[in-house]
């Protein structure tokens, strides 16, 4: 089973997640994830590792599942949005390719929905999703990627915008949708949403780099109908029209 945490911790999860987490003989997972699920997961055995080991997690996952365990593989938010199914099923096809192991996908609140729920309803019209890593995808890649979501005028989720180690990916990806969009355009930050610390800021396409935006930080830039009302970020359907 690839199990979807949602944002961490069990009022944030799917009954299908907390089911398959009360199924597993064994759960693996990055180490921090694996604490935030520390008091569902009593006395069975855990695999964990940092992070990079994304990899090797997977491949003791699938020796595992192929032993007879029952396994759960966490991935925090939605397991197939940025998260493990995908690298999941690769091991499994290159280790056992002919293998009828059944593997079971739990979906769980990925970070553009919780934040969006906090902020109001800034996704209820067409929306592009883009990583701002580059430790996966050419950084030539995603500016692209931003290019065309800031033209097709998308509201568009940042997931990973900035890191010790990332500091000027946020403030290009902001010039690039300032080419395309006024500098008023609504722009909501949430921080840890749904964890302990959360924050959430309501800012505007020229000002929100400047806020303590990181890799728990999900941005969500509005598009050209995207308004503030009542301080909560709204995108019309369209419905009253």
């Amino acid at each position: 089973m690839v199990v979807g945490l949602g944002p961490g911790g069990a009022e944030g999860m799917t009954a299908g997640a907390l089911e398959a987490l009360g199924q597993a003989e064994v759960i693996v997972g990055y180490h921090v994830y694996i604490e935030l699920i520390r008091d569902l997961i009593g006395s069975r055995e855990v695999v964990s590792s940092g992070m990079t080991q994304e990899l090797e997690r997977c491949r003791q996952a699938v020796r595992l599942a192929l032993s007879g365990k029952r396994v759960a593989v966490v991935s925090s938010g939605d397991p197939g949005v940025y998260g493990m199914a995908g690298l999941v099923l690769e091991v499994l096809e290159q280790a056992a390719p002919d293998s009828r192991l059944s593997v079971k996908i739990i979906p769980g609140v990925t970070a553009a929905t919780a934040a969006a729920a906090l902020l109001g309803a800034p996704l209820t019209h067409d929306f592009a999703v883009i990583s701002l890593s580059d430790r996966l995808t050419p950084w030539d890649l995603i500016v692209r990627r931003l290019e065309m979501a800031a033209r097709g005028d998308f509201v568009t989720v940042l997931y990973n915008p900035r890191s010790h180690g990332r500091q000027i990916q946020l403030r290009q990806a902001g010039e690039i949708f300032l080419k395309h969009r006024p500098s008023e355009t609504p722009v909501g930050v949430v921080r840890n949403a749904g964890r302990d610390g959360e924050e959430v800021w309501v800012s505007n396409l020229q000002k929100f780099t400047g806020l303590p935006v990181d890799m728990l930080t999900t941005v969500i830039i509005g598009n050209s109908q995207t308004r503030i009302l009542n301080g909560r970020l709204v995108t019309p359907r369209g419905y009253q029209t």
